[in-house]
């Protein structure tokens, strides 16, 4: 299947509440695939602010990446939050054309702007795109307490990680 070039994205964009259900829809191959965990509607409507989501030109959402900021915990000494990148995914028909490192890089920024000092993710897949932005793998103990532990050992998934 050719791919749609990337300069046919209008906008990277912070999601809306309103964007939840396409968020949903977005998601679902994903979800299927065994490669994101399923989430109803309204817990996207819910963290709708913690979401960069790419619109096309026609308004449909062709991928999202969400990032939450967790504050540092007291025996980190004082580095700063961490942030969890999370609910990563691209519509199949833009996958290879730029769009995931488009958000990526667009999330890096986010970070930084909130003063994120490092970064994680648990991928199921390659984690590839991940690595070639500057993460690497890491163990868990280094990453939010409250994220660790929702991790389903089941998935395993692989956790990286990135400093800012």
């Amino acid at each position: 299947m050719p791919r749609a070039p990337l300069t046919a994205i209008s906008v990277v964009r912070p999601a809306r509440p309103e964007d939840a259900a396409a968020l949903a829809a977005l998601s679902q191959p994903f979800v299927h695939s065994g490669a994101l965990r399923r989430r109803p509607v309204p817990l996207y409507a819910a963290h709708a602010a913690d979401f960069l989501v790419a619109e096309g030109p026609d308004g449909a959402l062709e991928g999202c990446l969400a990032l939450r900021v967790h504050a540092a915990d007291a025996e980190e000494g004082g580095r700063g939050p961490a942030g969890v990148l999370y609910n990563f995914c691209v519509a199949r028909h833009r996958q290879g054309s730029g769009l995931g490192g488009r958000l990526l890089r667009a999330v890096l920024v986010r970070a930084r702007a909130q003063s994120v000092g490092s970064l994680f993710t648990a991928t199921v897949g390659s984690g590839s795109l991940f690595l070639r932005h500057g993460f690497a793998p890491a163990g868990v103990r280094l990453a939010p307490a409250a994220w660790a532990t929702s991790l389903d050992p089941r998935r395993n998934a692989r956790v990286l990680a990135r400093t800012l």
